[in-house]
């Protein structure tokens, strides 16, 4: 999902986070992907077991097997995963949280997050990542972001309950170096059915009373049919903001076991 404003307690953050299991088609086919050059930076050129958290319906998960990666995609939304494995047959999974991760030690050389690290508890996710991670192994973090510079941009997204960008969520990560930046433009073709379901996707939409929310998708409607722009239909711009840090050697437990050739606690789902 896109980062959206934070709800004024913690109980409508859990229910919008678990508003996704309610529409996976949905949201795999009216959420953006990634480019090619985002997904090279954050996986690198080289084949490495990859684990994926809050993967969804896997609109990262993809680029990454399809360079050749082997990837674990892990999601608390069991409907989402099912969706996934649906477009990746054969593709490990398992409904897990960030919090309690149930791989061993050091067995993974990558640990990404598209979409979903704001739905973590970093006290808890963050040492559960290093604990993961081989020696010298990556946390890669990355969300597609408005471009709310363009007076359009930023109507349709006040509507969806979406801000800008909150800078680097692994600033304060005693256990990780220092984070690494980029950002890659994306483009989104959108004609005016693929928006409205692009916008009832959000999680502030799924979880507004009914009326309100027919309501809102009104207003979108409404902003297409002024910025649209005829056949060739309206082009959304992201910003792919991405974030990598390497985990530090102390960080590792003297139990680490870096030549584990499997690492997994449990059985997957195929």
């Amino acid at each position: 999902m896109d980062r959206e404003e934070w709800p004024v307690d913690r109980e409508e953050w859990q229910r919008r986070g678990r508003s996704f299991s309610t529409g996976p088609d949905a949201y795999d086919e009216y959420r953006p992907g990634y480019s090619p050059d985002a997904v090279r930076w954050l996986a690198g050129t080289g084949p490495a077991r990859i684990l994926e958290l809050g993967a969804g319906t896997g609109k990262l998960t993809r680029p990454l097997v399809e360079r050749g990666n082997s990837v674990i995609a892990s999601d608390v939304s069991a409907p989402m995963l099912q969706r996934l494995r649906h477009g990746l047959p054969g593709i490990r999974t398992v409904v897990c949280t960030a919090e309690d991760i149930p791989l061993t030690e050091s067995s993974v050389d990558l640990v990404v997050a598209a979409q979903a690290y704001h739905w973590f508890d970093p006290e808890r996710a963050l040492p559960e990542i290093a604990r993961v991670l081989r020696p010298g192994g990556l946390v890669g973090l990355v969300w597609n972001r408005p471009d709310l510079t363009i007076p359009w941009v930023r109507r349709l997204f006040g509507l969806l309950g979406v801000f800008g960008d909150t800078g680097d969520p692994l600033e304060s990560a005693a256990m990780f170096a220092p984070t690494e930046t980029r950002s890659f433009r994306n483009w989104q073709d959108h004609t005016k059915e693929s928006l409205l379901g692009f916008a009832a996707s959000s999680s502030h939409l799924v979880t507004m009373e009914p009326a309100k929310r027919a309501a809102t998708l009104d207003q979108v409607g409404t902003l297409y049919d002024e910025y649209g722009r005829g056949r060739g239909g309206m082009r959304l711009p992201w910003e792919t903001n991405c974030y990598r840090a390497r985990v530090l050697s102390e960080a590792k437990s003297a139990s680490a076991s870096p030549d584990n050739d499997d690492g997994l606690l449990i059985d997957f789902n195929w």
